[in-house]
């Protein structure tokens, strides 16, 4: 049988096993959180069985290896080399001085990561300010908010105007998009969503920080704003560059692992990204490492949890990627009225999808759906192609999991002593605020 027809006969049924994994995310936590820190890896491991077993008995063990390696080798392994890549670079660039978190500062800061997003990626840009926008509230009582607004806006909706900003327009851009396209067509929709959601943090801010009793920092300083640990902004250009390589230069040749196939470029991309972290960690001192309270553990508990979520999001990729043959067949028609395409429907269903699978495959399905025809949806279909685009990017911020850098920030919050909200408290949050902004882009945009 072939993968094809493997990834048509999979049963819906079939994505228990990684909505099982989402669940043991967003409820042990809350109520064995002891347990869950020691056993998160163990659990990640037990639902990644819960699939493979099963799918192995049913498919054989060579379609399993292949399904296995294939996940691990082509999607785990370059999504965490790139996330700790930038995690070890970003986190050697600490910012010294006085910088008190008031209202206007962090909307400034939340401004100038947005902005940063569509160039270094959203990665790149949550990385490079998470540490900065943490220490300048650390005396202030109320923080959630500006960390799920920095979610929001930084590691999601400001990577929509280049491909470089998040993966899925990356793979657009390969498929022949435009470099510039996203700029132009996506432009007006994530300028109004950031300045929504910046009036709101505004507003929100504003109320709470008077709440609070407008309170002073605790220290008074008049040391000037400066970086420590500037070789690292080399060190973050040449990650950005060895990424932007990877999709440009093909070589054509690579190498096999058990018949999984590694293209050149991207081993190279991977190897380079690991040699400039091992560069960072070599040229920044340790003090500034300490200035930015650096420490292993948020990149820890993204590569153990995240193990286990791509290896039980196999089946669920595969059938999205089956589309009109596939036990999501349904889903798949909905996008379509009397063989026109429905733009509200590519931007909610693309998007609620990558809410909670890898975004990049998802763009992938959807714009495939719509025809593959870069030419023909860059100039006949272009909302459809918007629609696609906005869905994937704007809604990674719907939950922890919708995209990389979101898990991240989570995890660098609470070990900088930020108490989180849980996976559902998180979309409280996203689904509360961001849901409404969405419906008002679908009425001016794609109706």
């Amino acid at each position: 049988m072939t993968h094809e027809l493997v990834s048509a006969t999979l049963p819906v049924w079939s994505i228990i096993p990684f909505a099982g994994m989402l669940l043991s995310i967003a409820i042990v936590p809350l109520v064995r959180p002891e347990w869950w820190e020691k056993h998160m890896l163990g659990a990640a491991f037990a639902w990644s069985l819960l699939f493979l077993i099963p799918f192995a008995a049913a498919y054989g063990v060579g379609e399993s290896w292949f399904r296995l390696l294939e996940s691990v080798l082509l999607d785990y392994i370059p999504f965490i080399v790139l996330l700790f890549g930038l995690f070890v670079v970003a986190g050697g660039i600490a910012v010294c001085g006085t910088l008190a978190g008031t209202t206007k500062i962090n909307c400034l800061l939340l401004f100038i990561g947005t902005f940063l997003a569509s160039w270094i990626g959203t990665t790149g840009a949550a990385m490079l300010l998470i540490r900065p926008i943490i220490r300048a509230n650390a005396w202030r009582k109320n923080k959630v908010h500006l960390m799920v607004f920095f979610i929001f806006l930084v590691a999601n909706m400001g990577g929509c105007l280049t491909p470089l900003g998040d993966p899925p327009l990356f793979l657009g851009f390969l498929k022949g998009v435009s470099f510039f396209w996203t700029t132009v067509h996506l432009f007006c929709k994530t300028v109004l969503l950031s300045v929504i959601l910046l009036g709101i943090f505004f507003l929100l801010d504003t109320f709470l920080f008077s709440k609070e009793g407008k309170p002073k920092p605790a220290t008074q300083s008049n040391e000037k704003l400066g970086l420590d640990g500037k070789v690292n902004l080399l060190l973050l250009i040449g990650v950005v560059i060895s990424v932007l390589m990877s999709g440009i230069w093909k070589p054509e040749s690579g190498f096999e692992i058990y018949g999984t196939h590694i293209e050149l470029q991207n081993a190279a991309r991977d190897v380079i990204l690991l040699a400039l972290a091992g560069a960072s960690l070599a040229l920044t001192t340790k003090e500034c490492r300490k200035l930015n309270n650096f420490t292993w553990e948020p990149i820890l508990e993204v590569a153990k949890l995240f193990i286990g979520i791509f290896i039980s999001m196999i089946p669920a990729i595969a059938i999205l990627r089956a589309g009109t043959d596939g036990a999501l067949a349904g889903v798949i028609n909905m996008v379509f009225h009397e063989g026109q395409p429905v733009n509200a429907m590519f931007f909610w269903l693309t998007g609620i999808l990558s809410s909670f699978l890898d975004n990049a495959p998802t763009y992938l399905v959807f714009f495939n759906t719509a025809g593959g025809d870069a030419v023909h949806l860059m100039t006949d279909w272009t909302e459809t192609l918007s629609a696609i685009s906005a869905g994937a990017v704007f809604m990674g911020a719907v939950t922890y999991i919708g995209n990389a850098p979101n898990f991240m920030v989570r995890s660098i919050a609470e070990d900088q002593g930020v108490k989180m909200p849980s996976f559902f408290g998180y979309m409280l949050w996203s689904v509360g605020i961001l849901f409404p902004c969405f419906a008002l882009i679908t009425y001016l945009f794609f109706m």
